[in-house]
């Protein structure tokens, strides 16, 4: 049997809810959706006991109604387990995964920057990858955000 079938039928053994949430898409690609209540059991088990121990990326969509965000993760041997969670868009908190990627403070950051998610455990700092002058509750990668009068001039820069 093929790693990613492995993986497919160890995660359902262990979490039932996934039968027909795990889907493999192509060889090393395996896809599962999961609600934000069972998602860190889920991302903990594929860590710790599956050994998806690198982080590539993280993935944030505004799918109308909701915001989508995918954790790509990867083990060792090049297959990648993508994770994907659903929020309300009118109140979308996730969880840091920092503690298990101190490196995921970047993509959580452009979470909270780009599409206006809140993630609770991301430690106070520096707006990223907007500018500090960027005007709170403008979200540039939300379907429905229109700039404002001032970024259509040219931006935030009052001095330009």
């Amino acid at each position: 049997m093929p790693a990613e079938e492995n993986i497919k039928q160890e995660l359902i053994a262990k979490f039932g809810y996934l039968q027909d949430a795990i889907k493999i898409q192509r060889q090393r690609r395996i896809f599962v959706e999961t609600d934000s209540n069972n998602f860190h059991k889920l991302f903990d088990y594929a860590v710790k006991q599956l050994k998806f121990s690198h982080l590539c990326a993280i993935t944030g969509l505004d799918e109308q109604g909701r915001l989508s965000v995918i954790y790509h993760l990867a083990q060792d041997s090049g297959i990648v387990l993508n994770l994907k969670i659903s929020v309300p868009k009118e109140s979308p908190v996730l969880k840091t995964v920092m503690p298990y990627f101190p490196g995921a403070e970047v993509y959580e950051r452009e979470l909270v920057d780009l599409l206006g998610a809140k993630v609770e455990g991301l430690p106070a700092g520096h707006r990223y990858p907007l500018t500090d002058d960027w005007p709170v509750g403008e979200y540039p990668l939300r379907k429905d955000w229109k700039p404002s009068e001032n970024q259509e001039k040219g931006g935030l820069n009052k001095n330009a």
